[in-house]
């Protein structure tokens, strides 16, 4: 009898462990050619930037530093620091892509706001240029909500062209930064 009820508790433990590994495993989704292409912002960058602050002021030279990597193959993070006239500026970046959208998509805070920006974009036709497109405050007029974009424009693998600028009243785009990031590693 021993016996008899050590082999149907055999019998049923192999059917319980064929069963759990006949399961198998959901696929998770794999990067894309559009995650792929995120990969050019990874390694260690100088920047140089010139900043308007606004109407009537004088540009200031910034200078600082972008040290970028993947998470996962899907995003890229990029932490930027900035030495600007009296003040850092540290900001972490954010970018990914929405197959579902066909968007790339993405994130922004600073040390110097407390708004979350929210980014949509598109590479252009050349496939070196990413334009991503922002609502947030508008600093030249005390905080109204305003249309922003930052644009990189990979120039070589190792030099990145970098702009950002608002939407006027006037429906014209106002740079308010412009400047470059050279590849140190």
């Amino acid at each position: 009898m021993l016996i008899r009820l050590l082999s149907n508790v055999s019998l049923i433990l192999f059917l319980l462990i064929g069963s759990l590994s006949a399961q198998e495993m959901p696929e998770f989704p794999k990067p894309t050619k559009e995650h792929e292409w995120l990969q050019q912002f990874v390694g260690e960058w100088k920047s140089n930037s010139k900043c308007e602050a606004g109407p009537d002021m004088p540009a200031m030279e910034c200078s600082g530093k972008i040290s970028s990597r993947m998470l996962g193959g899907f995003w890229v993070i990029n932490e930027m620091t900035s030495d600007l006239p009296g003040m850092s500026m540290m900001g972490i970046q954010k970018i990914g892509y929405d197959p579902t959208k066909k968007k790339y998509v993405g994130t922004w805070v600073d040390s110097m706001t407390s708004h979350l920006w929210i980014y949509e974009g598109t590479v252009d036709e050349t496939g070196k240029i990413l334009t991503l497109e922002a609502e947030g405050p508008n600093f030249m007029a005390g905080g109204e909500m305003a249309k922003f974009q930052d644009i990189y424009e990979f120039k070589s693998k190792d030099e990145l062209a970098i702009t950002s600028r608002m939407l006027g009243p006037d429906n014209k785009w106002i740079i308010f930064m412009q400047g470059t990031g050279k590849r140190v590693k």
